[in-house]
């Protein structure tokens, strides 16, 4: 890995959200940090580009009122043993059983007041990619151009 790689995946990619939506899909970053500002705002990454680097993935998070939908690969382990807890909230993970435990971890860390984490993982990440106005510019783009959308999978190239 050369070193515009390395810095890229050191430096943490500011997300912020305040009473509002942000969504980052697709192929978007080569970083492997993120730091999500979000009060009462909904918020959705994809994870699952083969653009970032291998190894763990750190989401640091700040939430409050608000709701983070992270779109990850099958394999993906989600560890969530730093991230605070004020009031209701809690991680809801829809994936495939991974019993050995490989494949790429997420780290969740930070606090979530009255929040909520949605991991979204396989064809539910698909379909949650497919259902946004970026899928549908991105399939208007590959028709006119003669391509395939790339949105919905990431690995898959233009």
């Amino acid at each position: 890995m050369n070193t515009v790689q390395t810095a890229a995946a050191l430096t943490a990619v500011q997300i912020h959200a305040d009473h509002g939506s942000a969504r980052r899909l697709g192929t978007w970053t080569t970083a492997r940090a993120f730091r999500v500002r979000a009060r009462r705002s909904r918020v959705v990454i994809d994870l699952r580009s083969p653009q970032i680097p291998d190894g763990d993935i750190e989401v640091d998070l700040d939430l409050d009122h608000a709701t983070i939908t992270l779109l990850v690969a099958e394999e993906t382990v989600i560890d969530q043993r730093e991230l605070a807890w004020t009031g209701r909230g809690k991680v809801k993970q829809t994936y495939h059983h991974n019993p050995g435990g490989t494949g790429r971890r997420v780290r969740l860390a930070g606090q979530a007041r009255h929040g909520e984490v949605r991991v979204h993982s396989g064809g539910i990440a698909r379909l949650s990619a497919m259902r946004t106005r970026e899928y549908l510019a991105d399939a208007r783009r590959a028709h006119a151009h003669g391509g395939t959308p790339t949105l919905d999978d990431p690995a898959r190239s233009a």
